[in-house]
């Protein structure tokens, strides 16, 4: 009768290491936690259990030491014992110290109570003595770290401005990718749930390539102004004064414009109440007559039609408007990256448009005073100036 308890324990254990591996494997292939559910034929509370419990990151995997005992040798102990045989003849039987079987056997429980499978899952969950993570064992650096966060720096951006800010302090570097494994696994005790809020994201799982990848749609515009006619100091970013923009899309037919400079990544929002062609072009063209002229040379966008009567803002501001490719995001990179880092604050399904100019303003400051690695971790406000100065 406990050879026949033990036994399916033992199977109990073997079927959920085997759904795990599913879960994780289904996972991996960017596959929805109900899907995997589906799948699998379990309940999705179940699968978001395994996933959220190691923040969306599958655990390395364990393996037995050949020093310790295993769950074969545990059974005989077991059998032994009832036998009514000695620690030295079982020691013997297995070729182990009969000091280990006398250690194991008073472990878990002495010579009347040793139950193998008890003993097997105890000292498997006794052999994980994780180490403390970097974090959180350097409390200043710790708390350095969630200041930033605070302020909506990336780790990515975090890790860069450590090294400058500390160039010969090996005590106070960390990488992105701890910042990230200390925020999404809530085991290591570290960072604080509450600080994956500050993401760009937002997320609190992380999630695979496949289910990051989604294809995007813009529209077109009849006549445009094709990008291959852009001059080339526009490529390479050697002037500045030449943009990217876009329009940010909310709830409700909302919508926020989005301008960047492509030398320095400097940010504009600028308000608009709708998609019509005149409203976003009478916006912009408000907004963008501020800039100084050496900074109003050019402006690229997509084929959306609210950049219909491109004429009329050439006219208004002297900037030439080129138009991408169809279906050609990549473009326009800048200023893609911008609209990602700027979910951030007005996360898809949000009605933008109860945001009032002064407030976009905010979010933008907010923007242009974050060290940017492509830029050597100096802050757009920094690059711009600086260019301005230098144009001068």
């Amino acid at each position: 009768m406990k050879k026949w308890y033990a036994q399916k324990g033992y199977r109990r254990k073997s079927v959920a290491e085997a759904i795990r591996a599913q879960v994780w494997a289904g996972w991996a292939e960017g596959l929805l936690m109900v899907e995997i559910a589906r799948m699998l034929q379990v309940r999705q509370t179940g699968v978001r259990a395994i996933i959220e419990a190691c923040g969306g990151i599958r655990p390395a995997h364990r393996c037995r030491s050949q020093r310790v005992l295993s769950t074969a040798e545990r059974e005989e102990i077991s059998r032994g014992l009832q036998a009514g045989c000695s620690m030295r003849e079982i020691a013997r039987h297995l070729r182990r110290a009969p000091s280990s079987i006398s250690r194991e056997v008073r472990r878990h429980g002495g010579t009347g109570l040793y139950r193998a499978f008890n003993a097997d899952e105890r000292a498997w969950r006794r052999a994980r003595r994780p180490k403390r993570c970097l974090l959180g064992r350097n409390e200043e650096l710790q708390q350095l770290v969630t200041q930033k966060l605070l302020i909506d720096w990336s780790p990515q951006q975090i890790s860069g401005w450590l090294k400058q800010a500390y160039p010969d302090d090996e005590t106070m570097r960390v990488s992105h990718e701890t910042i990230y494994r200390s925020l999404f696994v809530q085991a290591r005790g570290a960072l604080k749930k509450e600080l994956t809020e500050h993401l760009r994201q937002g997320r609190s799982l992380r999630l695979s390539r496949q289910a990051l990848s989604r294809p995007s749609a813009h529209g077109q515009i009849q006549d445009p102004v094709r990008i291959s006619e852009r001059p080339a100091q526009v490529e390479d970013r050697a002037v500045p004064g030449h943009w990217e923009g876009d329009l940010l899309c909310g709830d409700r037919q909302s919508q926020i414009a989005t301008l960047v400079e492509r030398k320095s990544r400097f940010v504009m929002l600028v308000r608009v109440p709708d998609r019509s062609t005149e409203r976003v072009v009478a916006a912009l063209s408000k907004h963008v007559r501020r800039l100084p002229s050496e900074l109003r040379r050019s402006l690229t966008w997509d084929r959306g039609f609210e950049l219909k009567a491109h004429k009329q803002f050439t006219m208004a501001t002297q900037m030439q408007v080129y138009f991408c490719d169809p279906h050609s995001p990549w473009q326009r990179g800048s200023n893609e990256n911008t609209n990602g880092l700027l979910r951030q604050y007005f996360p898809k399904g949000q009605d933008v448009s109860e945001y009032s100019q002064r407030q976009l303003d905010q979010v933008a400051m907010r923007l242009n005073q974050r060290p940017r690695e492509t830029l050597g971790f100096r802050t757009p406000a920094q690059v711009l100036s600086l260019n301005v100065a230098s144009t001068d």
